[in-house]
């Protein structure tokens, strides 16, 4: 039997309290607890707009909000920008066609490019570099290696600073307004605001995987095994090579946590896989995730190695790298003055405040393996639909905004929007509500979108 502290930081109840203050302060009051000292924190910098996050989102945000001539600082937790798409090396683009702005400039700027294979299937390392000089030359201050742990409001129910730590220890950041691009949304959560996560009957979540990038396979071998559809542009998975890589990690007796892993080509002797799945991990849970990478890389691993034993394609197949940060497909969902429901998904929604249209199918992973391993819609049918700005406001901080996975909507309609092609019109879209705000003294539920 689980312990009452045990169960609460495992539990998916957790993600009902609307801050991590709570069950921090309750469990320090029912277990053994010392008491922080009070210190005084210099501030680094009061600016128009910090946007905390510098994932897909954060890039768009941090970018229009510079850009519409707020002094902008843009936050991140690892050493590079881009988030799921470097730290993670998601190293696939989903739901980007079509779109103008902020995501259709980074597509050109990597297209255009001979050290870049494929926009769509991009290359890590240039994809940092990119998203570094478009911040520089748009004027973003940007911060690595730093992690937001704590909002601080004043008595107007506005964010007055935010703590972080890093290299130069505990400080404080001041703004008139704030997006929280963290996917996770951490700054969100640390200001009190309320959020959902998970499934609603169960609080079960979507898996996590950790991607990795292998040398030692020919793209010509994969296109004529089957395993991809085509070269280049044309280097997606097909779902037959999905089934058919399954099969080759069953022959090596390994009972794979996914079902339909996927192979991306990167370039004509690199390729990038999914192949692993961590089942029933909270983003808010920092021992479960620790727990999960390992498993994840240790899966990996041992893919790999028996791939390789078996000869022919796989001969020389070799792991080059695992990603930094481990896939979250699913965190907190933050609530907005508007939440995106899978109804609206179904009937196509638009909206007047319509920012972003979004194209991608609901995608739900198995959330437990026993389900099958694999993906599906759950039956949620969706029409290309608005994401409305209301739905990147934060209801409960009158100076918070939201962008990417973390915005306000129900679990099936976050199965949708998640995917990084709409996350940088999202904070595209945040970034020039924020800099209107902020050099008109005003809150941004009290910009209209067609001000800017």
């Amino acid at each position: 039997m689980l312990k009452r502290r045990d169960f609460l930081k495992s539990s998916a109840l957790t993600a009902l309290i609307p801050t991590s203050d709570w069950s921090d302060n309750y469990l320090a009051n029912t277990d053994k607890s010392v008491t922080e000292p009070k210190r005084q924190l210099s501030i680094v910098q009061e600016t128009d707009v910090i946007v905390c996050g510098g994932g897909p989102a954060g890039i768009g945000a941090a970018l229009s909000a510079a850009r519409s001539g707020a002094k902008t600082t843009l936050i991140e937790v690892h050493g590079c920008l881009g988030g799921v798409w470097t730290a993670s090396l998601l190293s696939n683009i989903i739901d980007h066609e079509g779109k103008t702005g902020i995501m259709k400039e980074i597509i050109d700027r990597l297209d255009a490019t001979d050290a870049q294979y494929t926009a769509k299937k991009y290359d890590a390392e240039l994809m940092k570099w990119t998203l570094e000089q478009m911040c520089k030359e748009a004027g973003v201050e940007v911060r690595l290696h730093t992690r937001v742990t704590a909002a601080y409001k004043d008595k107007n129910n506005k964010i007055d600073y935010i703590a972080t730590e890093s290299f130069s220890g505990r400080e404080a950041w001041k703004a008139k307004v704030f997006i929280d691009t963290t996917g996770n949304g951490e700054l969100a959560a640390r200001a009190d605001c309320g959020f959902d996560m998970g499934e609603p009957q169960t609080g079960k979540v979507q898996p996590m995987s950790l991607m990795v990038i292998l040398s030692g396979l020919n793209e010509d071998d994969l296109v004529k095994a089957g395993y991809i559809k085509g070269y280049g542009k044309d280097g997606s998975p097909s779902e037959t090579g999905k089934k058919k890589l399954h099969a080759e990690i069953l022959k090596i007796g390994i009972d794979a946590s996914y079902t339909m892993p996927s192979f991306f080509s990167i370039r004509p002797d690199m390729v990038a896989l999914m192949v692993n799945h961590q089942y029933g991990v909270l983003a808010s849970d920092a021992a479960a995730i620790s727990q999960a990478t390992i498993e994840a890389r240790n899966e990996v691993n041992k893919i790999i190695d028996g791939l390789r034993k078996l000869g022919g394609i796989w001969s020389k197949v070799r792991i080059v790298t695992t990603a930094a940060q481990i896939g979250i497909r699913e965190g907190r969902r933050i609530h907005g003055l508007y939440s995106l429901t899978k109804e609206d998904l179904m009937r196509g929604a638009k909206f007047e405040d319509g920012v972003c249209t979004v194209n991608f199918v609901v995608d739900v992973h198995s959330l437990v393996k026993g389900e099958g391993g694999g993906y599906g819609n759950n039956g949620v049918i969706m029409k290309p639909y608005q994401i409305p700005l209301r739905s990147l406001i934060a209801k409960d901080v009158n100076n918070l905004m939201m962008a990417g996975r973390c915005i306000s909507g129900d679990f099936y309609a976050h199965a949708s929007y998640r995917v990084t092609g709409n996350a940088v019109p999202m904070g595209e879209a945040a970034g020039k509500i924020a800099a209107k705000a902020a050099l008109t003294m005003r809150l941004p539920k009290e910009i209209k979108w067609n001000e800017v």
